[in-house]
Protein backbone atom coordinates (compact mmCIF):
# COMPACT_ATOMS: atom_id res chain seq x y z
CA UNK A 1 0.00 0.00 0.00
CA UNK A 2 0.90 3.38 -0.59
CA UNK A 3 2.48 5.59 2.28
CA UNK A 4 3.43 2.38 4.49
CA UNK A 5 7.06 1.56 4.88
CA UNK A 6 8.09 -2.01 6.06
CA UNK A 7 11.03 -2.36 8.15
CA UNK A 8 13.28 -5.11 8.41
CA UNK A 9 14.13 -6.75 11.84
CA UNK A 10 17.61 -8.18 11.77
CA UNK A 11 18.50 -11.40 11.81
CA UNK A 12 20.43 -11.91 14.76
CA UNK A 13 16.76 -10.37 16.66
CA UNK A 14 14.87 -12.67 15.32
CA UNK A 15 16.99 -15.63 16.36
CA UNK A 16 17.47 -14.13 19.51
CA UNK A 17 13.13 -13.86 19.84
CA UNK A 18 13.49 -17.56 18.46
CA UNK A 19 15.48 -19.35 20.93
CA UNK A 20 14.27 -16.92 24.19
CA UNK A 21 10.60 -18.89 23.21
CA UNK A 22 12.16 -21.96 22.79
CA UNK A 23 13.78 -21.95 25.99
CA UNK A 24 10.15 -20.56 28.11
CA UNK A 25 8.30 -23.81 26.54
CA UNK A 26 10.84 -25.96 27.40
CA UNK A 27 11.01 -24.73 30.77
CA UNK A 28 7.17 -25.27 30.83
CA UNK A 29 7.85 -29.05 29.62
CA UNK A 30 10.19 -29.77 31.97
CA UNK A 31 7.82 -28.69 35.13
CA UNK A 32 5.52 -29.94 33.44
CA UNK A 33 7.02 -33.71 33.52
CA UNK A 34 8.52 -33.19 37.10
CA UNK A 35 6.41 -35.19 39.65
CA UNK A 36 3.81 -33.70 41.12
CA UNK A 37 5.33 -32.45 44.81
CA UNK A 38 3.05 -31.12 47.81
CA UNK A 39 3.47 -29.02 50.60
CA UNK A 40 1.14 -29.05 53.68
CA UNK A 41 1.65 -26.25 56.20
CA UNK A 42 -0.39 -26.16 59.35
CA UNK A 43 -0.80 -22.96 60.99
CA UNK A 44 -1.66 -22.19 64.53
CA UNK A 45 -3.30 -18.80 64.62
CA UNK A 46 -1.62 -16.70 67.09
CA UNK A 47 -3.56 -15.93 70.04
CA UNK A 48 -3.35 -13.29 72.84
CA UNK A 49 -6.20 -15.45 75.03
CA UNK A 50 -5.65 -18.98 74.45
CA UNK A 51 -1.91 -19.19 74.21
CA UNK A 52 1.13 -18.45 76.07
CA UNK A 53 2.61 -15.96 73.44
CA UNK A 54 3.80 -12.41 74.11
CA UNK A 55 0.65 -10.72 73.51
CA UNK A 56 0.48 -8.72 70.31
CA UNK A 57 -2.15 -6.16 69.39
CA UNK A 58 -5.58 -7.03 69.97
CA UNK A 59 -6.23 -7.13 65.20
CA UNK A 60 -3.17 -9.99 65.57
CA UNK A 61 -3.46 -12.29 68.18
CA UNK A 62 -7.26 -12.89 67.29
CA UNK A 63 -7.03 -16.66 67.24
CA UNK A 64 -10.78 -16.91 65.52
CA UNK A 65 -10.00 -14.17 62.50
CA UNK A 66 -7.61 -15.19 59.66
CA UNK A 67 -8.29 -12.43 57.65
CA UNK A 68 -5.99 -9.86 60.27
CA UNK A 69 -4.09 -13.04 62.03
CA UNK A 70 -0.39 -12.11 62.57
CA UNK A 71 0.56 -15.74 61.12
CA UNK A 72 -1.66 -15.67 58.92
CA UNK A 73 -3.70 -12.78 57.73
CA UNK A 74 -0.91 -9.87 58.13
CA UNK A 75 1.97 -8.66 55.82
CA UNK A 76 4.20 -11.47 56.45
CA UNK A 77 1.09 -14.41 57.43
CA UNK A 78 1.50 -17.29 55.12
CA UNK A 79 -1.68 -16.75 52.96
CA UNK A 80 -1.03 -12.86 52.13
CA UNK A 81 2.93 -13.30 51.84
CA UNK A 82 2.18 -16.36 49.49
CA UNK A 83 -0.01 -14.80 47.75
CA UNK A 84 1.66 -11.91 46.87
CA UNK A 85 4.84 -13.70 45.59
CA UNK A 86 5.88 -13.65 42.14
CA UNK A 87 6.56 -17.23 42.45
CA UNK A 88 3.12 -18.49 43.75
CA UNK A 89 -0.23 -18.00 42.43
CA UNK A 90 -3.27 -18.56 45.59
CA UNK A 91 -5.98 -20.73 43.34
CA UNK A 92 -8.21 -22.04 46.06
CA UNK A 93 -9.35 -20.24 49.07
CA UNK A 94 -11.69 -20.21 51.85
CA UNK A 95 -12.38 -23.72 52.16
CA UNK A 96 -13.16 -25.42 56.07
CA UNK A 97 -12.12 -29.02 56.18
CA UNK A 98 -13.09 -29.54 59.41
CA UNK A 99 -14.15 -27.30 62.05
CA UNK A 100 -10.61 -26.80 63.66
CA UNK A 101 -9.89 -25.01 60.28
CA UNK A 102 -11.10 -21.71 59.80
CA UNK A 103 -9.98 -21.36 56.25
CA UNK A 104 -7.47 -23.33 53.94
CA UNK A 105 -5.98 -21.85 50.95
CA UNK A 106 -4.02 -23.88 48.22
CA UNK A 107 -1.03 -22.34 46.17
CA UNK A 108 0.73 -23.50 43.38
CA UNK A 109 4.11 -23.09 42.18
CA UNK A 110 4.66 -21.03 38.83
CA UNK A 111 7.66 -22.54 37.63
CA UNK A 112 7.25 -26.01 38.99
CA UNK A 113 4.68 -28.89 39.82
CA UNK A 114 5.10 -27.97 42.94
CA UNK A 115 1.59 -27.47 44.90
CA UNK A 116 1.22 -26.30 48.67
CA UNK A 117 -1.89 -27.06 50.80
CA UNK A 118 -2.04 -24.00 54.23
CA UNK A 119 -4.83 -24.48 57.00
CA UNK A 120 -5.39 -21.71 59.11
CA UNK A 121 -6.19 -23.48 62.26
CA UNK A 122 -8.37 -21.63 65.35
CA UNK A 123 -6.07 -20.33 67.88
CA UNK A 124 -7.55 -22.07 70.77
CA UNK A 125 -7.44 -25.72 68.91
CA UNK A 126 -3.09 -25.42 68.73
CA UNK A 127 -3.02 -28.69 70.07
CA UNK A 128 -5.04 -30.55 67.41
CA UNK A 129 -2.58 -28.70 65.09
CA UNK A 130 0.56 -29.99 66.18
CA UNK A 131 -1.21 -33.47 66.64
CA UNK A 132 -2.57 -33.50 62.98
CA UNK A 133 1.02 -31.79 61.83
CA UNK A 134 2.91 -34.95 63.41
CA UNK A 135 0.22 -37.38 62.23
CA UNK A 136 1.13 -35.99 58.74
CA UNK A 137 4.57 -36.13 59.67
CA UNK A 138 4.46 -39.92 60.42
CA UNK A 139 2.25 -40.86 56.90
CA UNK A 140 -0.70 -41.26 58.99
CA UNK A 141 -4.13 -40.68 57.13
CA UNK A 142 -3.08 -39.83 53.77
CA UNK A 143 -5.79 -37.42 51.93
CA UNK A 144 -6.60 -36.65 48.04
CA UNK A 145 -7.58 -32.86 48.03
CA UNK A 146 -9.07 -31.59 45.01
CA UNK A 147 -8.34 -28.24 43.73
CA UNK A 148 -8.62 -26.19 40.02
CA UNK A 149 -5.62 -25.14 38.48
CA UNK A 150 -7.77 -23.12 35.86
CA UNK A 151 -9.73 -25.61 33.85
CA UNK A 152 -8.20 -28.39 35.10
CA UNK A 153 -8.86 -30.46 38.06
CA UNK A 154 -5.81 -31.76 40.30
CA UNK A 155 -5.71 -34.23 42.90
CA UNK A 156 -3.35 -33.44 45.20
CA UNK A 157 -1.78 -35.61 48.16
CA UNK A 158 -1.80 -33.70 51.13
CA UNK A 159 -1.48 -34.73 55.15
CA UNK A 160 0.43 -37.52 55.47
CA UNK A 161 0.52 -38.18 51.34
CA UNK A 162 2.36 -34.68 51.46
CA UNK A 163 6.74 -34.83 50.55
CA UNK A 164 7.11 -31.90 52.68
CA UNK A 165 5.26 -30.69 56.09
CA UNK A 166 5.36 -27.64 57.90
CA UNK A 167 4.42 -26.57 61.38
CA UNK A 168 3.96 -22.59 61.87
CA UNK A 169 2.86 -20.65 64.98
CA UNK A 170 3.42 -20.81 68.89
CA UNK A 171 5.68 -23.88 70.56
CA UNK A 172 2.81 -25.58 72.27
CA UNK A 173 4.51 -28.15 73.89
CA UNK A 174 5.79 -24.99 76.48
CA UNK A 175 1.68 -24.99 77.69
CA UNK A 176 0.46 -28.48 77.22
CA UNK A 177 2.11 -32.41 76.19
CA UNK A 178 -0.14 -34.51 73.46
CA UNK A 179 -1.71 -37.71 75.09
CA UNK A 180 0.38 -40.01 72.85
CA UNK A 181 2.79 -38.98 69.56
CA UNK A 182 1.91 -40.37 66.27
CA UNK A 183 4.67 -43.57 65.22
CA UNK A 184 6.16 -43.50 61.80
CA UNK A 185 3.47 -45.33 59.31
CA UNK A 186 6.34 -46.37 56.81
CA UNK A 187 4.49 -44.91 54.07
CA UNK A 188 7.51 -43.55 52.70
CA UNK A 189 9.15 -40.34 53.65
CA UNK A 190 8.58 -36.59 54.32
CA UNK A 191 10.82 -33.33 55.54
CA UNK A 192 9.37 -31.47 57.69
CA UNK A 193 9.86 -27.46 58.48
CA UNK A 194 8.86 -26.82 62.38
CA UNK A 195 8.60 -23.38 62.40
CA UNK A 196 8.32 -22.56 66.20
CA UNK A 197 10.03 -21.00 69.56
CA UNK A 198 13.42 -23.71 70.53
CA UNK A 199 11.41 -26.10 67.92
CA UNK A 200 14.98 -28.53 67.81
CA UNK A 201 14.65 -29.41 71.73
CA UNK A 202 10.44 -29.39 72.27
CA UNK A 203 9.64 -31.52 68.84
CA UNK A 204 12.72 -33.71 68.93
CA UNK A 205 10.92 -36.50 70.40
CA UNK A 206 7.78 -36.16 68.32
CA UNK A 207 9.16 -35.80 64.94
CA UNK A 208 11.39 -39.07 65.63
CA UNK A 209 8.81 -40.71 67.13
CA UNK A 210 7.10 -39.77 63.32
CA UNK A 211 10.08 -41.04 61.18
CA UNK A 212 10.21 -37.59 59.19
CA UNK A 213 13.24 -35.51 59.01
CA UNK A 214 13.68 -32.46 60.14
CA UNK A 215 15.05 -29.76 57.27
CA UNK A 216 14.64 -26.71 59.08
CA UNK A 217 13.93 -26.06 62.47
CA UNK A 218 14.88 -23.52 65.43
CA UNK A 219 16.79 -23.36 68.28
CA UNK A 220 15.95 -19.94 69.96
CA UNK A 221 13.06 -17.52 69.83
CA UNK A 222 11.92 -16.88 66.84
CA UNK A 223 9.22 -14.76 64.91
CA UNK A 224 7.50 -17.54 62.77
CA UNK A 225 6.76 -15.60 59.62
CA UNK A 226 6.02 -16.35 55.82
CA UNK A 227 9.33 -15.49 54.29
CA UNK A 228 11.33 -17.81 56.50
CA UNK A 229 9.36 -20.82 55.10
CA UNK A 230 8.95 -19.30 51.75
CA UNK A 231 13.21 -18.89 51.22
CA UNK A 232 13.18 -22.63 52.59
CA UNK A 233 10.94 -23.86 49.51
CA UNK A 234 12.94 -22.08 46.96
CA UNK A 235 16.06 -24.51 48.18
CA UNK A 236 13.76 -27.98 48.22
CA UNK A 237 11.89 -27.24 45.03
CA UNK A 238 15.14 -26.89 43.08
CA UNK A 239 16.00 -30.35 45.09
CA UNK A 240 19.10 -28.20 47.21
CA UNK A 241 21.02 -30.19 49.88
CA UNK A 242 19.96 -29.77 53.30
CA UNK A 243 22.15 -27.53 54.60
CA UNK A 244 21.44 -24.82 51.57
CA UNK A 245 17.47 -25.26 52.04
CA UNK A 246 18.62 -23.80 55.48
CA UNK A 247 20.86 -20.86 54.33
CA UNK A 248 18.04 -19.85 52.28
CA UNK A 249 15.93 -19.71 55.60
CA UNK A 250 18.46 -18.17 57.44
CA UNK A 251 19.76 -15.31 54.89
CA UNK A 252 15.83 -14.18 54.69
CA UNK A 253 15.44 -14.31 58.58
CA UNK A 254 18.33 -12.04 58.95
CA UNK A 255 17.43 -9.87 55.95
CA UNK A 256 13.47 -9.42 58.31
CA UNK A 257 14.29 -9.37 61.21
CA UNK A 258 17.32 -7.09 60.94
CA UNK A 259 19.91 -9.36 62.84
CA UNK A 260 23.37 -10.83 61.66
CA UNK A 261 23.87 -13.34 59.42
CA UNK A 262 25.63 -15.46 62.06
CA UNK A 263 22.71 -15.21 64.59
CA UNK A 264 20.08 -16.53 62.39
CA UNK A 265 22.27 -19.49 61.09
CA UNK A 266 21.97 -20.50 64.73
CA UNK A 267 18.91 -20.16 65.10
CA UNK A 268 17.70 -21.55 62.02
CA UNK A 269 18.89 -25.20 61.87
CA UNK A 270 19.15 -28.39 59.84
CA UNK A 271 18.79 -32.43 61.07
CA UNK A 272 19.19 -33.76 64.29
Amino acid sequence: MLGMKTFAMPTRSIWLMVLLCSALVAGSKVAAQEPLRTVHVFVALADNKNQGIVPVAAKLGNGTDPRNNLYWGSAYGIKTYFARSAEWELISQGQTPKAEVLERCIFKHRHANVFMIADAYQGDKIKQAMIDFLSAAAGAGPAQIKAMDGSREVVLSGHGGANLVAYIGHEGFMDFQLPALPQASGQGHRDAIVLACISKTYFRDALRSAGATPLVWTTGLMAPEAYTLKSALDGWILHENAEAVRSRAASAYSKYQKCSLGAARKLLVTGW
